[in-house]
């Protein structure tokens, strides 16, 4: 039996279980960019627009809220918004840094106050209301009890469709379900990265009918073909990998395994790499979201949809995985200290 996930047909249910939960396709519009100028932004928004833009994620964090401006410049000039699918994100307060990251400061809040600023701030970049609003990180000092009353609020009385957490705990999502209807949960997931497997938090999106969007869906540029790393070095001086545990050091050495791997088995298939970790992750049932800022990888990732795997095939890529488990933490330390609540 071939696996070619149906959240990957266009208008299709982004799962079998949330079913109210709905997006044409994976991400095909850049994602959580950092510099994103609009030299660059509206080619490669159009071009995915002629392949039907599908769910889009636009922090506030992510170049200074630029890119929201930018992303709701082209659905105003192009009149699609009743089109695409627009998610963003909240829970996240900036303090310093410049529209490059440099600088960063930001700190996590869950305060209802933050929420409904950052949710009105959206709406006025966009000129319309998010289809689906993220709390980015969860605020350990913010009971869930206040916070997500509140984006429960801005659900009802229309300032957002649906509502979501990212990168917390298992136990979190539980609870905030039971607090009110929780829709999706984005949390990373690759062949290269597959942590919410084992932690419970796959398990509690799937019992709870949560839709689970998976970022990362390529391990941040490591499923490729044309991988030209040859050491950590190689990494450019603001590439945010030269502070992540897992591609530096001796990590970077022992996690290049899955690479080939990957390549082989796309190779015999008749496929790319980046193709067959995306279909790989939709068959799992779960939306899968890859960023670029480049034509021809968005084209390469609309592809993917196309690629079906076999029972054999599937197998195969679990193998790979299961002894190619990375080493090291995903995040640098201050980021890493952020997930899992």
């Amino acid at each position: 039996m071939a696996h070619r996930c149906p959240c990957r047909i266009r208008g299709c249910e982004l799962t079998t279980s949330a079913s109210a939960f709905r997006s044409p396709s994976t991400l095909l519009c850049p994602n959580e960019i950092w510099v994103f100028a609009r030299i660059c932004f509206m080619p490669s928004c159009t071009l995915a627009w002629m392949h039907i833009l599908g769910h889009g994620s636009k922090p506030v964090i992510y170049a200074a809220g630029v890119n929201k401006k930018l992303l709701g410049d082209f659905v105003r000039k192009h009149n699609v918004r009743d089109k695409i699918f627009l998610a963003s994100k909240c829970g996240i307060a900036v303090s310093k840094g410049g529209i490059d990251m440099t600088n960063l400061q930001m700190t996590v809040t869950n305060k209802p106050s933050h929420i409904r600023e950052y949710i009105e701030g959206t709406i006025k970049r966009l000129g319309s209301t998010p289809d689906l609003s993220y709390l980015h990180r969860i605020d350990p000092n913010m009971p869930l009890e206040e916070s997500i009353p509140v984006l429960d609020e801005l659900r009802r009385t229309g300032k957002t469709k649906y509502i979501g957490l990212s990168e917390c705990s298992a136990a979190t999502l539980r609870k905030a379900h039971s607090i009110a209807k929780i829709d999706a949960v984005q949390a990373e997931y690759s062949a290269f990265e597959t942590l919410h497997e084992t932690d419970g938090l796959i398990d509690a999106a799937r019992e709870l009918g949560v839709a689970y969007v998976a970022y990362g869906p390529l391990g941040h540029g490591w499923l490729v073909d044309d991988f030209v790393y040859n050491s950590p070095g190689n990494f450019g001086p603001t590439d945010y990998r030269r502070s992540v545990p897992k591609f530096q050091g001796e990590n970077f050495y022992k996690n290049r395994a899955i690479v080939r791997e990957m390549q082989k088995l796309a190779a015999k298939k008749g496929c790319t790499t980046t193709q067959i970790a995306l279909a790989w992750v939709a068959a799992q049932g779960f939306i899968a979201i890859p960023g670029t800022t480049k034509a021809h990888r968005l084209e390469e990732n609309w592809a993917s949809r196309e690629v079906e795997l076999a029972e054999a095939e599937m197998v195969e890529v679990r193998r790979i995985v299961e002894e190619a488990k990375p080493q090291g933490n995903r995040y640098g330390e201050t980021l890493q200290k952020l997930v899992g609540h």
